[in-house]
C-alpha cells in the first residue's frame, strides 16, 4: 500500500523538451564557480593550490558537459514555443549564445587541462610565479567566457519573464482539469 501512495506521489517522467528549465541552471553555477577555485588555487602558497586548481577544471568539465545537455534540450523546447516575431529573434539570439557558449567552455576546460597536466607529462614543472601570471591570463579569457554565459542566461531569462515563454510542459491529469490561465500577450501586437 505505502508504494503504490509512493508511486502516485511521483511526477510523470518529463518529456526531454520539459528538462531544460531544470537543467539550465548547472552550467550556469558550475561555470561561474569556477573562477572561485582557480583564484584560491592561485593565492595559496606553492604545491597547496593545485587540489583547487583540479576541483576548479572537474567543475568546469561538469559545467561545459551540462551546458551541451542545456543547449539540447533547450532545442527540443524552442521547437515547441510559440510567439511573435520578437520572442523568435529574442529565441535565436538566445539558441546563438547558447552554442557560443557551448563552444568558449569547451576550448576553455581543454586550454585548463593543458595548464594543468602538460608540465607534468612532459616533466617540466613551471615556477610559481610564471603558473599564477599563465593563470591570471587565463581568467582573463574565463572572464570573457562568463560574459556570454551571462548574456545567454538573460536572454533566456527574458523569454520566460518577458515574454511568458515556458518549456511546453505536458498537462497532468488534474492539472488538465483546471481552467488554463490566460497567456501572456505581446505588447507590440496591442498597437493600434
Amino acid at each position: 500500500m505505502l508504494a503504490f501512495i509512493a508511486i502516485q506521489a511521483l511526477a510523470p517522467i518529463p518529456y526531454w523538451r520539459e528538462l531544460h528549465p531544470l537543467i539550465i541552471h548547472f552550467p550556469i553555477v558550475l561555470l561561474l564557480v569556477a573562477p572561485l577555485f582557480i583564484v584560491a588555487g592561485t593565492v595559496m602558497k606553492p604545491g597547496k593550490g593545485r587540489p583547487f586548481l583540479i576541483a576548479a577544471l572537474a567543475l568546469m568539465l561538469l559545467g561545459t558537459g551540462s551546458a551541451f545537455l542545456a543547449v539540447s534540450t533547450g532545442e527540443a523546447a524552442g521547437e515547441v514555443a510559440e510567439g511573435s516575431a520578437a520572442v523568435s529573434a529574442v529565441l535565436e539570439h538566445h539558441e546563438d549564445l547558447a552554442h557560443t557558449t557551448q563552444i568558449v567552455f569547451t576550448v576553455l576546460s581543454f586550454i585548463f587541462a593543458t595548464m594543468l597536466f602538460l608540465p607534468r607529462l612532459l616533466k617540466r614543472e613551471m615556477s610559481s610565479a610564471a603558473l599564477r601570471v599563465l593563470l591570471a591570463a587565463f581568467l582573463l579569457f574565463y572572464a570573457a567566457g562568463a560574459v556570454i554565459l551571462v548574456n545567454t542566461a538573460h536572454n533566456g531569462g527574458r523569454l520566460v519573464y518577458e515574454f511568458g515563454a515556458h518549456a511546453g510542459i505536458a498537462p497532468t491529469s488534474q492539472a488538465a482539469s483546471e481552467p488554463k490561465p490566460p497567456t501572456p500577450v505581446d505588447a507590440s501586437a496591442e498597437e493600434p
